[in-house]
């Protein structure tokens, strides 16, 4: 059975789809089956992982996440391989943009994604959902879906500004929809350690979660920066670089934490 996880911030700006697809392409690297589901509008994470976006207007064939949430597309046949051995990706199109409208007048509308997602997971490990840059009905349905959440914070000034907005709305799903909902981690992405500010963010951050924080970081890193634009995850564009050696050590430590709590 498969452990979904939500990437999930508000702000924009943050890594969050950097996030979700570096994440996905290295738990995927441990011959683990892994599916990265865009369920943002913008569909970074789809071109990011070379996948074209595609809308149903246009490509009426061609199934996104808009078709499995509200035109009840079975999610396997909607689904692509990548670049990445084991991973798939659900893709996301423009489509998506007019979604949050259409599930407002939908009966138990936080729920879509939970029932798409519910006849694949015993396919995968894991299912990561990277989420909008907004606590509408999209994230609220990813959230509603995931077991563990996982929140980038970038280190930056007002880094923690928005995030007691994102916990209030985890709190009041875990009270009202998902009670098994729980933080996986708090990832610092962007970090620089030669400047002050950098290093202040990393010591509120610890300070406010504790050991929620992951031990790694993420730098800032020029290689990064560039992989979405070739289509490529981090792993593939250059695996040597420090931002994948960053997010190997954090899908390494998501490894470890699970196998600690199933025993």
């Amino acid at each position: 059975m498969a452990v979904v996880f939500a990437v999930v911030n508000q702000k924009g700006g943050v890594g969050k789809t950097t996030t979700a697809v570096s994440l996905a392409a290295c738990l995927a690297s441990e011959s683990q089956p892994v599916l990265l589901v865009d369920l943002d509008p913008q569909a970074n994470a789809t071109s990011g992982l070379g996948a074209r976006e595609r809308s149903t207007q246009s490509q009426p064939d061609g199934l996104t996440a808009y078709d499995v949430l509200l035109r009840d597309a079975p999610i396997a046949q909607a689904t692509v391989a990548t670049c990445v051995a084991g991973l798939s990706l659900l893709p996301s199109s423009i489509d998506l943009a007019g979604a949050e409208l259409e599930l407002i007048s939908c009966i138990a509308r936080e729920r879509y994604l939970a029932n798409a997602l519910a006849p694949v997971r015993e396919s995968y490990a894991y299912v990561l959902v990277d989420t909008p840059p907004s606590l509408g009905l999209l994230t609220v349905n990813a959230l509603v879906a995931a077991d563990r959440v996982i929140i980038p914070i970038q280190c930056e000034y007002y880094a923690l500004e928005g995030v007691r907005a994102l916990l209030d709305t985890l709190a009041l799903i875990k009270r009202h929809l998902n009670p098994s909902l729980e933080i996986e981690t708090v990832l610092l992405t962007m970090f620089d350690n030669r400047v002050k500010l950098s290093r202040d963010v990393v010591a509120d951050v610890r300070a406010a979660f504790g050991e929620r924080v992951a031990r790694s970081v993420v730098p800032r890193n020029v290689r990064l920066s560039e992989a979405p634009s070739r289509g490529l995850p981090i792993t593939c564009y250059d695996p040597r670089s420090k931002g994948a050696a960053a997010y190997r050590q954090i899908a390494q430590e998501i490894v470890a934490r699970g196998q600690a709590r199933t025993g």
